[in-house]
Order: structure tokens, then sequence, then C-alpha cells
């Protein structure tokens, strides 16, 4: 009898040692807290795991959860060069190495006799992980570098993709898809709940509290279920922080914060026939603000939380280059839209409902209405 998702999960990591955890780093809310609520329950299974998201940053409103500290920005040592030297007929003296003009020179030198090329074998190791679990990843292209630099990883390792949107292309070997899910989180606490329900414990249940209440705005959404409130109330009696949750996601905004909304407030605009709703932000309004380019992913939430009309949402900014013209620009896409189809003519990186890029010798005006253009034509 074939095994269903749960069991083929359950033997996949009976049968692992060391688990890639993947989530895009556009996802800070949802995907974030499900892989790090999954990866607190696998080491008390025993098993290794790194958490790893192309060029992510912690932001400041999640560093209290348990485990984000520990995200890495990019995939390393994926695998180990062997050389094999035969040393039956001449024993090693001492190995020295040298690196120069980006060549590495290794020198083994031979208590007496000689060492052949014939004595020489290379090898690579296998790879460090037997097992990925991916987080509110539709496609395997939407992970930009970290597949596209390491595919021989992702054809030759087991996926396990999660995810609760109806685009997903079920990519994995095992696809626990649940349409029904108002989150990753939500399906993180269900897989868990069938694996092995006594591993809840309060900072797995803080970070899956924490994923839902960010994917749903508070439990706002039009599509929140009785079984997803249910999901809430059985967190809290397993330890979710509520209070605590609350207070870092929306009450410890910094002043420099509030500033730069405001400024992009200031520079809102709309086009009501489309469902397009952009700002921009220039140097002048970081300096005055003193606000950062990692308070821009908070404000893209509000601008989504607080526009109910807006399909597609466009975050412009100037980056902080000396006498160069260089835009940031995020872009967010709601409903049926797709955010990496609007804007694959500027090789966006991120995903389908949040993509980011930047433009080059541009003012803020120029690729505005260049980015604009573009997507009133893809849309």
């Amino acid at each position: 009898m074939a095994l269903n998702d749960i069991e083929q999960l359950k033997k996949a990591i009976e049968n692992s040692k060391y688990v890639l955890a993947l989530f895009n780093s556009e996802d800070i809310g949802d995907g974030l807290c499900a892989a790090l609520a999954l990866k607190a329950f696998l080491e008390k299974q025993h098993k290794q795991v790194d958490l790893v998201s192309n060029n992510f940053i912690t932001p400041k409103n999640l560093r209290f959860l348990a485990g984000a500290a520990e995200i890495k920005p990019e995939l390393t040592g994926l695998q180990k060069f062997i050389i094999k030297v035969d040393v039956s007929k001449a024993s090693i003296d001492t190995i020295s190495y040298d690196l120069k003009d980006n060549w590495l020179s290794i020198y083994l030198t031979p208590k007496k006799g000689i060492i052949s090329k014939d004595e020489l074998r290379a090898a690579q190791s296998t790879f460090k992980y037997d097992l990925i679990v991916t987080f509110g990843i539709t496609d395997l292209h939407s992970l930009g570098d970290t597949f596209f630099k390491n595919t021989d990883l992702f054809y030759k390792t087991t996926i396990v993709n999660i995810d609760h949107q109806a685009n997903n292309e079920h990519f994995g070997q095992i696809n626990y898809v649940d349409l029904n899910s108002t989150s990753n989180s939500e399906i993180v606490y269900k897989v868990i709940k069938q694996l092995d329900e006594n591993s809840l414990d309060k900072d797995i249940a803080t970070a899956i509290f924490t994923g839902m209440t960010v994917a749903t705005r508070s439990f706002k959404n039009t599509n929140i279920t009785p079984l997803t409130l249910q999901v809430a109330g059985q967190l809290v009696e397993k330890g979710a922080e509520r209070e605590k949750i609350m207070q870092n996601l929306y009450r410890t905004r910094s002043v420099s914060m509030l500033k730069l909304w405001g400024q992009a407030l200031s520079h809102l605009q709309n086009d009501s026939a489309r469902g397009m709703i952009w700002t921009s932000i220039t140097r002048e309004d970081f300096a005055r603000s003193g606000g950062k380019a990692e308070d821009l992913v908070e404000i893209i939430d509000e601008l989504i939380g607080n526009s109910p009309e807006g399909k597609i949402i466009i975050l412009f900014y100037e980056l902080d280059l000396l006498n160069v013209k260089k835009i940031g620009v995020i872009v967010a896409a709601e409903k049926n839209h797709d955010a990496l189809q609007l804007t694959k003519k500027y090789n966006p990186q991120g995903n389908k409902k949040r993509v980011f890029f930047t433009m080059e010798n541009k003012t803020l005006k120029e690729a505005e209405e260049e980015v604009l253009k573009t997507i009133n034509q893809e849309n």
C-alpha cells in the first residue's frame, strides 16, 4: 500500500541525518517562522539542520524568535574535494600549500623516494545534505542563485515541498501542499502534531503563532477558518507567547521607521483601474527620517495591509551609493498576479508574491516610468 504524505515525510526524516531548510528572503514572516519551527522540531529528533535564505538579513521585529540568529545567507561547504595519495611506496614527510593567483598548490614531500602522478587520485564527497525542505516556494527557480548555482544538489536530493499556494508546481518528491491552510506555519503545526505532538514546546509554538499572525494580518484576512482559530488557541495552550509576539510585530516601531513610513505615504500614487499602488523614497527621505533600507519591507507590508484594493504594490528607492544613479525596486503581487512574471525583464530575485531588483543609471522618475510601463504591458 502506498504511503500517504505524512507517512512519506516521517520516513524521509527518519532516514535523514543532515537537513537543509529553505525559504525566500522576501518571505520574512510566514516562511521564516514555519522554517524556524520545523528546524527546532527536527533538532529534537536529533537531526542536524541548516536554515538558509539567499542574502537574508533577519528583520529587527523577528529577532526575538529562537534560532533566528542562526539563519545563513548562503549555501556553503556542500561537498568536500578529496585528494588521495598512495603512500605504500613512499611515505609522506611534510605537507604544505601555497595560494597564488587563485591557484592552490599542495606540496607533498616524501621521506625518501618519489611520488608520481600515478599515485594520485581525486574524488568528491557526497553532498552534505540528505534532505531538503522548502517553505512557501512555488517553484525551484524562485530560489534564485541558491538553486541555479547548486542544481545538482536539488536534482540528487529528496525534496519536501511545504506550501499553501494554489500555483505551487509540486516540484518535490514529497509535496505537502495544503490549500485549505491560511499559512505555511499552520501547515507545519499540522505536520508536527501528526509526527510527534509532544515535541511542541514554547519556542516552536511561538514561531508558528508568529507566522500565522503575519500571514493572516493578525487573523483579519477573509480566508480565516474556524480551524485556523482553533489552531491558534492550541498554540497558546502550548506556550505561544502572544503578548511578546504582538509587542515585537506591532509595538516596537522606531520613530525613524514611522517617519520613513510618513515619507512613503506622502509620495503615494495609485492607478485604481489596474489596482496598482506605488511610492518612492529618496536619499533625502532616508536622511531626514533616519530610516534604513531594512525598514522598507515593513513599509511594503503596511501598504498591503492598508490597501485592500491594491493588487500590485511597488516601492522605488534610491540606493545610498556615491555618484551612482542606482534605484532599488520592490514589487509585491496580490490576488492572482505573479510578481516574477510581471518583472521578468529585470531578472528579479524573489518569488511570485514579492520580488526585488535594481536599476542603474536611472533617476527615480525614470525608473518609475519604465517599470510602470513594463508592468502595464505584462499585466
